[in-house]
This record gives structure tokens, C-alpha cells and sequence, in this order.
């Protein structure tokens, strides 16, 4: 862990800069809107270590496959959310010397990011090699309002002396990712300008040919006095800049302010890209940096007023999850169906920012109650456009018939995960992307979400299934062989409980799905019926076989599910009992030995538990519990938030908050030590997860929404709101009643500690606690 950042509800907050923990605070300070964001690099010169970072939704690169052994199925490329041209970028220069904070001292540095308003403000006191001071604010931001649109006021005061402060505002095409598979470059330069007061770059990524545009206008002014400016203009190879400089007298504060305006080809036409990029910087500029804040505040007000958690008593936890809240909220808006929410979003290149099943098994219930319907609508619809290349991903690997085998990892909908393990095994993740519309269908009632979209994803997936199945003779039972469940830790096992549950689920909610369609919209049941070949009689009858004749491995004497064939058979000791100098055993441990082994990734047999929890009494879900809880290791993001809620479900309230702080500060407290490469951003909805339906236990199921609080000992107080069926209700814990407030246009029923509420629009219900 590293604990160097101050605790606080609304901040983020580094003191004093040290050079070590750099690269972790540019994850963390990352900023973004939904279309674009970027890392905290500084915007003057850093001749540190530092991963630069900028980068565009939507925009990728289809980086060659580097593979040691070729299997069949192997997709050719991985593909690759880009480091993007630098727009951020000012350099500053003293009499003459560059300021550089990884060569100079520092004094009250602090580095502070706003997530109530959004933006990012450094302060600190640099003194030079030859004794000078300098004072220095910079505050950035990328717009919720204007989203194509960033904003950077920088302004150096000199403290002991007269003398020369030149700014060299610039945009910077010579960019590379660190994770380039042949070391190569993705961008060719295909347009520059330059002009007093502004500059223009429009680049276009090989092979796919993507453009961006990014272009700037700058103002200064010394104290509240605006200048009349005639900056040196400067153009290089694949960079264009604007300087300017002034002497400035001991004590005087010399700003300069630069507006930035960022376009894609994903929104405008390639050969208008300079034209529309010029519209958006005008734009901007005209607007000021004053009127772009002030509305992008508002549009983070607007967000927080559902989304935000309060939590009363315990700064730590209220940090942890208004830090989660935020970068969710800042990484996927749901006004694009063509985006997704990337496992690290804007905060770095890792996992090439590519789709995960992460965003339907986590991110959809976060959005679900948090946002309005359309934006996990257009998350849901983004599958539904995969499923061309899902079939054609299955018939890769020889399915056929129609079968959708969605990707482990994507943005396309082409499989470009190429570890075979995963590209091959981890097959659990069409499970998800089929519940994920039920959830989706069950908190909103959009039944006809199933008719124009859901319907066809959902049978894909079930003929998927339907092939991937083996009737063992010896047990008489459907089994599925060579699979990767939830914990990756475990490859090519036999009868995963938690796939196998999937499946059946899966299959039998097709078939439910199709009743409801024909009888929903005969026409459009026609219209699918007749454009998938679907054979009812034959395909619905061997899919009810399936269902109803599934192998589960159960152990008899623990009364528990196994996690597969075999796994008694490993030694059995318990992670308590690890030397935790070899923790994450998947930095000290080779990969032969974690296979042996009994360690447990993050929740598998429990992440079943946890989706049909409904199905379990208490008992069974406390067994299960307490067999694979001791033998997980959490060493995946995704882990402690199920277990969170299951342990707040059975009663393990110590257990459940010590996995709630785990998941909420993964990130700011680096409990994995990799916060350097990016923030775990899917995962960030899990924590979400851990309090409202860990400790609040909010439920839905038959179309009724279920409440049972609890209230964590470390806590006075805590609240989060919630949309369900359209209506919207605040729930208030503490340790004497639990009030429910609605924000709704008409009666909210629900069940509340098994006590049935029927609360009218604008009021108040409370119950004791």
C-alpha cells in the first residue's frame, strides 16, 4: 500500500511532490468526459519518469499480435486505445531555463483534484538552480458541458526577483504508446498550422485511418490586466506552438490561459476535421475559461445530485467512494452507443482500453440506478452491434448455426485477447453480456428492448451454449470441459459451477424471452424468427434438455458448490497461512505453481451466489462463503466488491467492511502496487455495489425493489439515491432509523426489512434501524 495522499470528502489531495510516487498520482488526478481525457502529466516540462497519456474514445489502433506460439483462433491483432497529439503541453522558462520539477525544489506543493467540480489544480513554490522563486498555479479541466473542449489557466509569480517568464504553448503529434508490440508509432501527421495566438494539428492513425483534430487559442494577462499579445509562432516536424514572453516584476502574477478544442472523424466527416476543428476551439475561446467552468460545474452538480454516496463519521470511506463515483461518472456518459466503459478508462494504456464482460457484470448496475435508462440502454445496444463479429468469433473456433461467442476483450467486436486460456476459455463472459439485459429490462420495464435488440443477442448466445455442451455417458449429465471461470487462477478446468450456472440460466432465459416476444410483437418475432433460421421445436427442445440435465460439481460433506472437477484434490491451505512477502503471489509466484494451488483470483463459485443469490437460503450462501472467502487472495480489482455484499448478506459485517475499504481505496491506497499503469475503472463500480447493495442490500427481483440496511459500526450516517422503474428515492441510515425519501413523480411501493411501503411523490417514510 502507499498512504500518501490526505484524507478528505471532496478531494484528492498530494503534499509535497516526490518524484517516486508520480506516475501513481497521474493515474489518480486523471481527468476525462466521457469522449476524451488524459493522465495528470504536467503541462511544463517533466524530465522524470512519466507515462504520457491522452487519449480519445473510440479511437484505437490494431497493434500486430505478438505470440510465441500461434494457435487457430488467434485473433491478429490487439487492439489498442491510443496515446493521442499532447494538447496540455506549456512550457515555461525563467530567464532563460526551462522549469522542470524533477530538476528543481519544490516548496507546499500540492496537487489537488476537485471531484465535486471536476477539474485538476497544482500549486506549489519552485526555487531554481540559481536561487530564484517562483510561484506556480495550474488549474485544467476537460469539459462536461462542452465536450469537445479542454481548458488550462498557468501562472508563474516570481517571489525574489525581476525578471523574463516565457510561456511556449504547443500541440504535440510525436506521441507513442509504452505498450507498442513491434515499438512502433501510430500516428501520421496529416495537417499543421500555425497562426498568432492559435495552432492546429490533424493526425490520422495508420492502417484504420481515424483522424483527430486538436487545436488551440491562447489569451494571457499579468495580474486582472489582459495583454495584447504577438506570440513568436512556431511549427516543427509534428508540433506547432505559440511563445510568448514578458519581463515580470518581483511579485506580479503573468498567466497565460489555453483553450483547447479536440474532434474525430467518429463525429465529423475526415476532410472537414481542420474546418470543424477550428469551429470547436473558436468556440471555446469565445466562451472564456470563466463561462466553460462555470458550466462545466453545473454538469458535475447535475451528476452528483443521483450519484453521489454520503457517508457520515468515517473521511476514509467517503473519500473512497465519491473517488470511484467520479472517474465512472467521467469515463462513460451513455450518449455514444458506439463507446464502452475501457478497465481503465482515460487514467492509462493497459488492457488497451478495450471492452471487458466487466462493464455488464459491474458497471451495469452502477449506471442502472444511478443514470437515465438510455445511457445503460446505449451500453447494451453497443453488444447488440457486436453480434455480426461475435458469430463470426465463434465460427473461428468451429461454432456454427448462429452461435455468438461475444470477446473477452474488444472494442470492434473482434476477440483481440490472444492468451488461449482466456481467448478460448473464459467463456462465462457471454453469461453476463445475456444477464445484463435481464438487469437492465428488470429495473426499467423496457420490455421492448428485448423485441428490438435483446432477442437476437440472447439466442446467439444460447446456440453458443448449446454447442459447447458434452453429454458425459459415465454421468449421464451435460458437462462443459476446458474452460477459465471468474477466477484466473484456474485454466482449462472442467465444469466451472459458475459457467455452467450461467449457461442454464442463460438458456432458460432465451426461452423466456421468446414467449414474451411473440406475444409482445408478433411481427417482429416473425421478422427474427425468419432473419436467424431459428428452428423453434428443434432448438428450444434441446436447450430445455440442457438446462434440465446440467452437471454441477457439489462436495457432499462440506455441503458446498465446487468451483470445478477436481479442486479437493488440491492442498488445501489457506491464504492466512501465505508468507506475506510473496504478496500478490502473481508477482512472486511462477504461473505453475498458482495453478496448483488453491488460491482463488476474486469471487467465482460466490460471483454465481451473488447473481442468483435469490435461489439460496442463508445457510448455503454462509457455507459457500466461508469455504472460498479464506482461499481468495482478492489480487483482482473485481474481487472484493462481491464479497462485500455477500458478506454483509450473511451477517459478517467486519468482513464487509474491510472489503469495502479494500475495493473503494484499491486505487488511491495502490493496494496491488500497479496504480502507475492506470486506475481500475470497471472495477470502481463494485464499489458502488459493496455499499448499496452490500450494506444498504437493495434487491430486485419479480419487478419489486427490496431494501434491508445495515449500517457499518465505523459509520454515524450514510445515503445514496437510486432510480428504479423511472422513479427516483433517497434511502438515510444511522444506527436509529432508516428513511426513505422520494424524489418521484408518483407512488414508490417497495419492501423495506420485509416491511411493505407505499410512499407518495415529495415524502418520507422511516422505519426503525
Amino acid at each position: 500500500m502507499k498512504e500518501y495522499l490526505k484524507h478528505d470528502e471532496w478531494c484528492i489531495i498530494e503534499e509535497g511532490f516526490n518524484p517516486d510516487n508520480h506516475q501513481s498520482s497521474e493515474s489518480i488526478f486523471s481527468l476525462g468526459n466521457g469522449k476524451m481525457g488524459h493522465r495528470a502529466n504536467f503541462e511544463e516540462t517533466y524530465s522524470g519518469p512519466s507515462l504520457q497519456g491522452s487519449y480519445i474514445a473510440g479511437i484505437y489502433y490494431p497493434d500486430k499480435t505478438r505470440v510465441g506460439w500461434w494457435k487457430n483462433g488467434y485473433p491478429e491483432y490487439f487492439a489498442k486505445v491510443l496515446n493521442s497529439p499532447n494538447w496540455i503541453g506549456i512550457d515555461v522558462q525563467i530567464d532563460g531555463h526551462y522549469l522542470d520539477l524533477y530538476t528543481c525544489k519544490t516548496e507546499n506543493f500540492t496537487r489537488t483534484l476537485n471531484m465535486k467540480e471536476g477539474y485538476l489544480l497544482r500549486e506549489f513554490t519552485a526555487i531554481l538552480d540559481d536561487g530564484k522563486k517562483i510561484q506556480v498555479s495550474a488549474k485544467r479541466f476537460v469539459s462536461m458541458a462542452d465536450t469537445e473542449n479542454g481548458a488550462i489557466r498557468y501562472s508563474v509569480t516570481p517571489l525574489n526577483f525581476d525578471g523574463k517568464v516565457a510561456y511556449t504553448a504547443y500541440l504535440d503529434g510525436d506521441v507513442e504508446n509504452e505498450d507498442s508490440n513491434y515499438d512502433e508509432k501510430f500516428w501520421n501527421i496529416i495537417d499543421m498550422e500555425a497562426h498568432a495566438g492559435e495552432a492546429y494539428l490533424v493526425t490520422e492513425t495508420k492502417k484504420i485511418g481515424f483522424r483527430v483534430g486538436f487545436g488551440m487559442k491562447i489569451s494571457a494577462k499579468i495580474g486582472d490586466s489582459p495583454l495584447n499579445i504577438s506570440p513568436e509562432v512556431l511549427k516543427k516536424e509534428s508540433w506547432v506552438a505559440n511563445r510568448i514572453e514578458r519581463t515580470i516584476k518581483e511579485g506580479e502574477c503573468f498567466t497565460i490561459e489555453k483553450i483547447a478544442g479536440v474532434t474525430s472523424s467518429l463525429n465529423y466527416d475526415k476532410d472537414k476535421l481542420l474546418a470543424a476543428t477550428k469551429q470547436v476551439t473558436n468556440s471555446g475561446f469565445t466562451k472564456g475559461y470563466d463561462a466553460l467552468l462555470s458550466d462545466h460545474v453545473k454538469m458535475w452538480a447535475d451528476k452528483w445530485v443521483l450519484s453521489d454516496i454520503r457517508i457520515k463519521g468515517d473521511v476514509a470511506a467517503q473519500q473512497g467512494i465519491r473517488f470511484n463515483i467520479f472517474h465512472l461518472n467521467q469515463t462513460y456518459t451513455g450518449e455514444d452507443e458506439r463507446l464502452n466503459v475501457g478497465p481503465k478508462g482515460f487514467t492509462g494504456e493497459k488492457y488497451g482500453g478495450s471492452t471487458y464482460w466487466d462493464t455488464e457484470a459491474y458497471c451495469v448496475p452502477f449506471f442502472i440506478a444511478t443514470a437515465p435508462a438510455n445511457v445503460t440502454r446505449n451500453l447494451l445496444i453497443y453488444r447488440y452491434k457486436h453480434l455480426e463479429n461475435a458469430i463470426k468469433n465463434a465460427e473461428k473456433l468451429g461454432f456454427k448455426n448462429g452461435a455468438a461467442l461475444y470477446p473477452m476483450v474488444t472494442i470492434n467486436g473482434e476477440e483481440c485477447h490472444n492468451e488461449w486460456e482466456i481467448t478460448f476459455e473464459e467463456i462465462h463472459r457471454n453469461g453476463a453480456i445475456a444477464f445484463a439485459i435481464h438487469n437492465y429490462i428488470r429495473h426499467t420495464n423496457d420490455e421492448a428492448y428485448l423485441a428490438e435488440y435483446g432477442l437476437e443477442v440472447l439466442m446467439g448466445i444460447s446456440r453458443f451454449w448449446s454447442q459447447r455442451v458434452t453429454f458425459s455417458e459415465e454421468r449421464q449429465k451435460y458437462v462443459m470441459l476446458g474452460v477459465t471461470g471468474p477466477n484466473e487462477y484456474e485454466n482449462n478446468i472442467n465444469n466451472n459451477w459458475y459457467t455452467n450456472k450461467m449457461a442454464v440460466w442463460c438458456l432458460n432465459y432465451t426461452v423466456e424471452a421468446l414467449t414474451k416476444v411473440k406475444t409482445m410483437d408478433a411481427a417482429k418475432y416473425a421478422s427474427i424468427i425468419d432473419k436467424t433460421s431459428f428452428d423453434y421445436d428443434v432448438e428450444v427442445k434441446r436447450w430445455k434438455e440442457i438446462a434440465g440435465n446440467m452437471y454441477f460439481p457439489y462436495n457432499e460433506k462440506l455441503q458446498v458448490f465446487m468451483q470445478q472437477d477436481g479442486f479437493m484434490d488440491k492442498e488445501q491451505i489457506l491464504v492466512k497461512d501465505l508468507n506475506p512477502a510473496e504478496r500478490p503471489i502473481n508477482q512472486y509466484w511462477s504461473w505453475d505453481r498458482i495453478l496448483r494451488s488453491c488460491y482463488i483470483k476474486q469471487a467465482d463459485t460466490l460471483q454465481g451466489i451473488y447473481v442468483f443469490e435469490e435461489e439460496y437460503d442463508l445457510e448455503t450462501i454462509k457455507r459457500n462463503f466461508e469455504f472460498y472467502e479464506p482461499r481468495t487472495v482478492h489480487e483482482s480489482s473485481l474481487s472484493p466488491c462481491v464479497h462485500t455484499v455477500l458478506a454483509a448478506k450473511i451477517g459478517d459485517y467486519k468482513k464487509a467492511y474491510e472489503m469495502y475499504l479494500r475495493t473503494s481505496r484499491l486505487d488511491i491506497d495502490d493496494y496491488n502496487h500497479e496504480a502507475h499503469e492506470g486506475l481500475h475503472i470497471t472495477s470502481m463500480a463494485g464499489t458502488w455495489m459493496a455499499i448499496v447493495e452490500g450494506f444498504g442490500g437493495k434487491r430486485v427481483h419479480d419487478g419489486q425493489l427490496f431494501l434491508n440496511p445495515t449500517i457499518p459500526q465505523q459509520w454515524q450516517e450514510y445515503s445514496f439515491k437510486i432510480s428504479f422503474l423511472g422513479n427516483d428515492l433517497e434511502v438515510v441510515v444511522n444506527s436509529k432509523e432508516i428513511v426513505i425519501i422520494s424524489h418521484a413523480q408518483s407512488n414508490i411501493e417497495l419492501t423495506v426489512r420485509d416491511q411493505k411501503l407505499v410512499i407518495e411523490p415529495g415524502l418520507s417514510k422511516s422505519i426503525p434501524a
